[in-house]
């Protein structure tokens, strides 16, 4: 094989992309790696997981400070330094980069540094990023892992009075006064935690008529009036008609129940969700089948060309990157299976679908929702407990919120779990490691736990589904 023609090629170098390549690799196949971005290290490294809660971590001691007279501490914010608070981020995700770049660069792929188009369903052109001449290479499976970009929505005025996007308020060093946050989903909702917490004045709207669209809706009950106490005004089923400059500053207006209403603020951050990043891929040429822009996948994680495969948020029903690295890791498996002439057969589980955001409180859930047990017709029941009865939450002055576990009416085996409160994204993991090991809600409950702990509130849902059964 020439330096052109590899067993495996990986389109993105990100969580998913260097997990299919280093499994394709330890599967003993030739791979390269192509990679366009100004730095490696994808998304969630960059700018993304890592990034977001180095500054949310900041958050949440400002807001320990606020309420430390309740704990009986005399304690005062005398302001922040968001250019430290910055500083600090931009140490933490050099090393976290810099770790990734060098996994790439160890000699196991052969790595590219450019912007890869399918010609055809074997051969890629590659433009480098130092514009210097463009060549081809060939392969006998791919990866596209190319992750997502920021979705802009078409409203008139939008893009002439400009606006920030999370990338932004990640580098900032300067923050502004007032700003209008657009979007109800977890990276709404995290910047405007951050940002209420460094001072800033927010404005939330949303065109669904709650948060986190398609989970639970107590739990944007929850959040909405949380964020409403700590100052933030929360605009939900709104209808967004333009925005334009006025006097140095931004209108927004919009329509809720009917009325027009408008909005000044300093800036406009911009988090209507993101969009499968497969501009420029050409991929009609290597005959690969999207729906809107986003890779239609198997459970194989193959796409309508059964050697091209897709990871992560170019293609998963859920853009977080566990998943993402799940997925590379089948891909990368399931190719190799391929070219040694076997039936690619691995499959992914989404059974154990979990979802965080780390807001304040924060919310995870794991599994089924009610809804879609509701729909799929499967009998279950639940059951759900409240933080502000339970002692070790009351201790920490951190009462928001609730437990709510989800089980199959007949025997028990527990289906899915939410919680918004103290420690949510962890405490989840509870309920993971239960359904990995498909446990019911008796055997649950016979686990030992730790008392006082946030942990053991998950005791309760259970025992009052086991009783339901019972009775």
């Amino acid at each position: 094989m020439s330096d052109t023609s590899f067993d495996f090629i990986v389109i993105g170098g990100g969580s998913g992309g260097y997990a299919a390549a280093r499994t394709a690799h330890s599967a003993g196949l030739r791979v390269a790696v192509i990679d366009g971005a100004s730095e490696l290290g994808g998304l969630c490294i960059l700018r993304g997981c890592m990034p977001s809660k180095t500054l949310i971590e900041s958050a949440n001691r400002q807001l320990h400070i606020r309420h430390a007279e309740e704990f009986g501490l005399k304690a005062t914010s005398h302001g922040v330094n968001v250019r430290t608070i910055r500083d600090r981020k931009r140490a933490l995700i050099a090393d976290f980069a810099g770790y990734r770049q060098g996994q790439l660069e160890d000699g196991r792929f052969t790595l590219h540094r450019g912007y890869a188009r399918f010609v055809d369903a074997h051969t890629l052109e590659v433009q480098p990023r130092d514009s210097s001449a463009s060549f081809r290479v060939t392969a006998r499976s791919f990866c596209i892992a190319t992750g997502s970009e920021v979705m802009v929505p078409d409203v008139p005025g939008l893009a002439e009075t400009g606006y920030w996007t999370s990338n932004d308020v990640l580098d900032a060093d300067i923050l502004p006064k007032t700003i209008a946050v657009l979007g109800g989903g977890a990276i709404a909702l995290e910047m405007a935690h951050y940002l209420e917490a460094m001072g800033c004045g927010i404005t939330l709207l949303q065109r669904n008529t709650q948060l986190l669209t398609g989970q639970d809706r107590e739990c944007s009950d929850v959040l909405v009036k949380a964020y409403s106490e700590r100052g933030m005004k929360m605009h939900l089923g709104t209808h967004l008609s333009s925005v334009s400059k006025h006097e140095g500053r931004k209108r927004i207006s919009f329509t809720q129940d009917g009325h027009t209403h408008s909005i000044l603020v300093d800036e406009i951050l911009l988090a209507m969700g993101r969009i499968p990043a497969t501009r420029g891929l050409d991929l009609e040429a290597a005959k690969v089948s999207l729906h809107k822009s986003k890779v239609i996948v198997n459970d194989r994680m193959q796409t309508s060309q059964p050697h091209i495969f897709a990871a992560g948020d170019v293609c998963s029903p859920l853009d977080v990157v566990h998943i993402a690295i799940q997925q590379g890791e089948i891909s990368a498996r399931n190719a190799a299976k391929l070219l040694a002439g076997k039936p690619a057969d691995e499959t992914i589980d989404y059974r154990l679908t979990l979802f965080g955001v780390f807001s304040h409180p924060q919310m995870a859930v794991v599994g089924a929702t009610t809804e879609q047990l509701k729909a799929q017709n499967i009998p279950f029941l639940e059951a759900s407990y409240p933080f502000n009865d339970h002692g070790k939450s009351m201790v920490m002055g951190e009462t928001a919120g609730f437990v709510k576990m989800l089980a199959h009416q007949e025997t028990g085996e527990i289906l899915g779990a939410c919680v918004v409160g103290p420690e949510a994204t962890e405490l989840i993991h509870e309920v993971v490691i239960a359904m990995n090991f498909n446990a019911t809600v008796q055997q649950f409950m016979a686990i030992p736990h730790y008392h006082p702990t946030l942990s053991e509130i998950w005791t309760y849902p259970a025992e009052e589904i086991a009783d339901q059964m019972a009775g």
